[in-house]
């Protein structure tokens, strides 16, 4: 009779490994899901960018060079793989669109076209989804890792390699403060 409470110990063990197994794998996947709420808003971004070309190509001669290097870095971003090459190419990429609603201001007549009004919102509304997703997907990071770095659940983790995730950081030149001349 006393060898039931050695098993029974063995199987709520077991039961206990099992519940901090699936407690990581549901957050690993919540990371996951996290990440692909950026690259949607990513794409969406990446579909709008062909339009605001196209329109503001007619009112920017001059400003060619700009527009070449943006078409260029879309298509890098499009093409990243991992998770972190996609982050820096989208910072490049971020970083010409705001330079291009710079050189915008040189063009009044850009700034009132309809088109290029509506494209500007909507490139808008994406940036701020944008921001809201990585956001999420920090957040979906931080639970993940503190399950993954506290004690007992460090011991399954390590036993069953679930790796540290880095958070999405903001690129250097985001950090920047604009400069605001009047």
């Amino acid at each position: 009779m006393n060898y039931w409470i050695p098993i029974g110990i063995g199987v709520l063990l077991l039961l206990y490994i099992i519940a901090i197994f699936n407690a990581l794998i549901r957050l690993r996947n919540q990371v996951k899901n996290a990440w692909a709420q950026i690259d949607v808003q990513l794409k969406r971004r990446h579909d709008l960018i062909p339009n605001l070309i196209e329109t503001v190509k007619g009112y920017m001669k001059h400003e060619r060079e700009t527009l070449e290097s943006i078409v260029k870095a879309r298509s890098q971003a499009m093409g990243a793989r991992s998770i972190n090459d996609k982050i820096n190419k989208e910072a490049v990429l971020g970083g010409l669109m705001d330079k291009l609603m710079v050189v915008v201001e040189n063009y009044p007549d850009l700034k009132s076209n309809t088109n290029f009004l509506s494209l500007q919102e909507e490139l808008t509304s994406t940036e701020n989804r944008i921001a809201f997703a990585r956001q999420a997907y920090n957040d979906q990071i931080l639970f993940y890792n503190n399950k993954r770095e506290t004690f007992p659940s460090n011991l399954i983790a390590g036993m069953f390699n679930f790796k540290y995730a880095e958070h999405f950081k903001t690129a250097d030149a985001e950090k920047a403060v604009p400069k605001v001349g009047f």
